[in-house]
């Protein structure tokens, strides 16, 4: 097979050893040490993918992390399909399969680039927000659109076949880069005796050194590469990692780093080997070697096949062997980039002109290009290309001094190639993740990491240090410091010699000037990903987007997986211009992990298949499973729902607990109540503004059920809080409410009260609380306690607690009743509790003592009218809704939360939804939760609703089915009729009575 732009000799692939690959159904071949995007340049494919918004076409224009065009879907079949994969970053193996993410019917022949090309001055900047917006009905049709137009792969199907690692790891140095200056730092830190990690996103460790020609120590520089990496590899405190992206730099010098294990072997992993792993690093200290990105110019068409970073040129030329084109045009603002029209001569195709854009430019690169007869162009810019699917030619003018304005003729040169240079972005993506601003710098004309509070260190082109000498000696330094901060001994270490190049200064130059105003020139690409202008840049701050950070999210600039590795800096600089501000008063945006995308599957690792989600267990948990209870999760504990026996349906236990409860006894593990302990001087005012009923008179050894309300005067959680002494309380919480409950406390006390002297401690998983419900509750208590104890009627009133022994164990009893039922609430210290359940069922077997779970506690609570927050609570119901206005104290000398919002026009409105009891007609009929309620069965579709069942049971000890719901004006409608049309055509007639179906007096709890 033909490889048209592949040279000869040269570069660091294998061509004894060819490798067949398939894009786009099409078969071709490359080598060993190719990646996909060299493979496809020296087949001489040009388009691989069309623009997210205007479908145009795009060629690969970079080498590494930073291409923002080459997104291929890889994977043979449909289980092993991997979506926006960069060509640049898959290597090649036998085999392989990709493909472009967009273009229908294929990426040559794009029909949406019609749309493109017609359209293009109609989709400016936030097209999308003010063009889809009417008619709402068509939302989902225009999502469908837009989502299928955008460009972006697929997510497989089928189950992933391959499995995942996850990894804790430690060290003393962790650096982050495996060019000379992380090399050099890697090797000081690892002969001082330092625990070291080296990771790097390449295949190979060496940086820029594997695409150079430079030498080091009068030799090739892989020669020295691959001595300090077979050194370290030999260092048993050495962990050595190609292939790894360092993809998060978190608080306390915590890093993850993606490694690729088997990507480069096929698309799914030989037998026990794994596809991915992910490290998760915690390091002493953090060298950041992470180098710099090379930043293309913005000029006219800057986007057709064949414009590339002028690095990226001169890498597939000497690392691959690659030549991507035949006559190349080189733009640059400064003396680095002469290297690719200098590398390009060498390898025997033509350099047309080096357009430089400085006046004056001097150096021995400079130098090295005219010695070989290539034509220098100064003080000029490309303001154009031409060409559709390829470049066929370019337009070069002079342009000023400050580069703001053509001042010249136009004058044309064929080309296929056009690389750029603007210089140099250092990678500081990492040193922001953890808050550390970064700083421009004006001889870089940079952005620099920002000072930090991490153990960290940077070396390198991250520092603005763009040559090998400066980052070798930037290296060791940040080795030798880390050993110095660890108190290890230094070292020493010889770097190599260097070649010493003469280098001029750089020009400022973010945006090419055109002959047309901006608004009017072709299209002029900032971001390539995201299809983002200069002229969308410019539209975007004339309708008044001044941060940014709002400038990137109305434009898109330094979205998707691209993060504005090549494109911020200028679009940062062009908003600058428009904004009449300078780069470092407009700023960077705000870099977060990840800045490179990894997969999903190195994340989660082998914690697959079951919801990973923690499993709480009380401490009768045991004795539970052992005497076959169902249970149900709340919260994450593992609630006991029913207790069946053999041949019992759910229906006959809850049946058979419910009665023996109500007339015997029945015991019920509550561990899992939320309980938040509150103690300090000012717990009581506390309290007060919490609840909407008043706390300043609570006495010791008493208990009060109180309603917390949020700030629209909702209810959103409820329990008893006992007093423990004077300025010491035990708040009772739902189980699934405790944690959002104790964030809430928290949050109003350090924002809205934080002169309040008040503490909170979670102590649910402290205790462990049984409650016994039923006429004989008070008799099995006797039986445990110590002779001296007095629980009777008068001596232990309702809503008390007392501290006594229960089965010899320290306990805290409080006389609440969830059920309505005389009960006694039990609460040890959680290693006692199986031990207190146990005896209780010892003593309790001549009661026939009766385990019940959290349906026949629902089923109890609704005989009494007792609501379940969450279920009978929806965030639209207040107190009064409820009929618990003796819950609400309007007058507390402080404000509660809720009380403004409980008096807002639409919460003091007649006919709000209020709750009531439901009793069907026919009483075996129960009505479904959710149900609707109608007053006019017959009313037309769509009937008007006028509330829902929100709880509803068979209840044994009434005969009958109960329910709980809501009715418009419920409370003034005792005895009327309301419908409840069902969907299988059934309607249900019942009435509106009282929610308190049994013991409307409360005699049973106060026996």
């Amino acid at each position: 097979m033909s490889q048209k732009n592949r040279l000869k000799s040269g570069g660091r692939i294998d061509r004894s050893k060819p490798l067949s690959f398939v894009y786009n159904g099409k078969s071709y071949q490359g080598f060993d040490g190719d990646t996909l995007a060299s493979a496809l340049l020296a087949n001489g494919v040009d388009i691989i993918g069309r623009s997210f918004k205007y479908s145009r076409p795009r060629g690969i224009v970079a080498a590494g992390a930073e291409e923002p065009n080459a997104i291929m879907q890889i994977g043979a079949t449909e289980a092993t399909q991997v979506p926006n994969v960069r060509a640049t970053q898959q290597e090649l193996y036998a085999g392989l399969v990709s493909g472009s993410t967009n273009g229908w019917p294929n990426v040559e022949t794009d029909l949406m680039g019609l749309v493109g090309k017609i359209g293009g001055k109609m989709m400016p900047p936030g097209f999308y927000y003010k063009t889809f917006m009417y008619p709402k009905s068509m939302w989902e049709t225009y999502e469908s659109y837009i989502r299928k137009a955008a460009g972006l792969g697929r997510s497989p199907k089928e189950v992933d076949p391959d499995i995942y690692d996850k990894m804790n790891q430690h060290c003393d140095v962790m650096v982050v880069g495996a060019g000379p200056a992380g090399l050099a730092a890697a090797l000081a830190a690892a002969r001082g005796g330092a625990r070291v990690i080296i990771a790097d996103e390449q295949n190979e460790f060496g940086g820029s050194l594997l695409s150079s020609k430079e030498t080091l120590d009068g030799k090739a520089a892989s020669v020295w590469v691959a001595e300090v990496v077979k050194e370290l590899e030999a260092n048993e405190n050495v962990l050595v990692l190609p292939r790894s992206t360092v993809n998060g730099y978190h608080d306390h010098n915590f890093l993850t780093i993606h490694q690729r294990c088997t990507d480069h072997i096929a698309d799914r992993a030989p037998n026990g080997q794994v596809r991915a792993r992910y490290h998760r690093v915690r390091a002493k200290w953090v060298v950041l070697a992470t180098g710099a990105h090379e930043r293309p110019l913005v000029y006219g068409n800057n986007d057709v096949p064949g414009c590339m970073v002028a690095n990226a040129v001169s890498t597939y030329i000497n690392r691959y062997g690659v030549v991507p084109g035949h006559e190349l045009v080189l733009m640059t603002t400064n003396d680095n980039a002469y290297q690719t029209a200098i590398d390009w001569h060498d390898a025997g195709r033509k350099v047309q002109a080096i357009v430089d854009t400085r006046k004056n430019p001097s150096g021995d690169l400079i130098a090295a290009a005219r010695e070989r007869g290539i034509t220098v162009m100064t003080g000029c810019a490309v303001i154009d290309v031409q060409g559709s699917k390829r470049v066929t030619g370019v337009s070069v003018a002079s342009i000023s001094e400050d580069g703001n304005s053509v001042s010249g003729a136009v004058k044309k040169l064929s080309a296929d190639t056009v690389a750029t240079s603007g210089g140099w972005s250092p990678v500081i993506h990492l040193s922001c993740h953890t808050g550390a601003r970064p700083v421009w710098n004006d001889e870089v004309l940079g952005f620099l990491p920002g000072e930090t509070v991490q153990h960290q260190l940077t070396a390198g082109a991250i520092n603005g240090v763009f040559s090998t000498e400066g980052a070798l000696s930037e290296g060791l330094k940040a080795g030798l410091d880390a050993l110095a901060k660890l108190g290890m001994s230094a070292v020493d270490v010889a770097l190599p010699a260097t070649q010493d190049l003469k280098v001029g200064a750089s020009m400022a130059l973010y945006h090419v000037p055109h002959s047309k105003p901006t608004s009017q020139a072709p299209k002029q690409f900032v971001d390539y990903q995201n299809d983002v202008t200069a002229a969308g840049i410019e539209l975007a701050c004339r309708e008044g987007f001044e941060s940014i950070e709002h400038v990137k999210r109305y434009t898109a600039m330094g979205f998707g997986t691209d993060q504005g590795k090549l494109g911020n800096i200028n679009g940062m600089a062009i908003a600058a211009k428009v904004l009449n501000q300078t780069i470092p008063q407009t700023g960077t945006t705000i870099f977060r992990p990840n800045y490179t995308p990894i997969t999903f599957g190195a994340i989660v690792g082998r914690d697959c298949g079951d919801l990973f989600d923690p499993e709480r267990y009380s401490a009768m948990h045991k004795w539970h499973v052992e005497n076959g209870a169902k249970f149900e999760d709340v919260g994450q504990w593992k609630r006991p729902w029913y207790f069946p026996k053999a041949g019992e349906t759910m229906q006959q236990a809850l049946d058979r607990e419910c009665v023996a409860t109500r007339e015997s006894i029945g015991i019920l593990d509550a561990s899992t109540l939320g309980k938040i302990d509150i103690q300090g001087k000012d717990a009581r005012e506390f309290l007060g503004r919490v609840y909407s009923n008043a706390w300043a008179k609570l006495a010791v050894g008493k208990c009060r059920y109180g309603l917390m309300l949020g700030e629209d005067g909702m209810v959103f959680d409820d329990g008893v809080t006992s007093c423990l002494a004077e300025n010491h309380f035990l708040m009772t919480t739902t189980s699934g409410g405790a944690a959002r409950v104790l964030s809430w406390l928290e949050l109003y006390h350090q924002t809205e009260w934080p002169e309040l002297e008040v503490y909170f401690t979670s102590v649910t998983d402290h205790w462990a609380t049984m409650t016994i419900s039923g006429p004989n509750s008070r008799k099995l208590l006797e039986e445990l306690i110590d002779e001296n104890e007095d629980v009777s009627k008068d001596a232990f009133k309702f809503m008390d607690w007392k501290p006594m022994k229960v089965a010899g164990v320290p306990a805290r009893v409080f006389r609440i009743s969830f059920t309505g039922e005389l009960s006694f609430e039990i609460n040890v210290q959680a290693n006692y509790g199986l031990h207190v359940w146990e005896k209780l069922f010892e003593h309790g077997a001549k009661y026939n003592l009766t385990p019940y779970g959290t349906e026949t506690m629902h089923i109890l609570r609704a005989e009494k009218g007792f609501i379940i927050a969450g279920q009978d609570t929806d965030g639209s119901v207040h107190p009064y809704d409820l009929g618990m206005g003796w819950a609400v104290s309007m007058n507390k000398p402080f404000s509660f939360i809720g009380k403004r919002g409980m008096q807002r026009e639409d919460c003091v409105r007649a006919e709000r939804k209020q709750m009531v009891g439901i009793k069907t007609i026919d009483p075996n009929v129960v009505l479904p939760e959710g149900a609707q309620g109608v007053f006019d069965p017959k009313a037309p579709i769509p009937m008007p609703m006028v509330g829902h069942i929100s709880s509803s049971y068979w209840s044994a000890n009434l005969g009958r089915s109960i329910a709980m719901g809501f009715v418009k004006g419920g409370l003034d409608k005792m005895g009327e009729k309301v419908y409840y049309p069902l969907a299988d055509g059934r309607t249900i007639e019942a009435e509106i009575c009282s929610p308190i179906f049994l013991d409307p007096k409360g005699e049973r709890q106060n026996v």
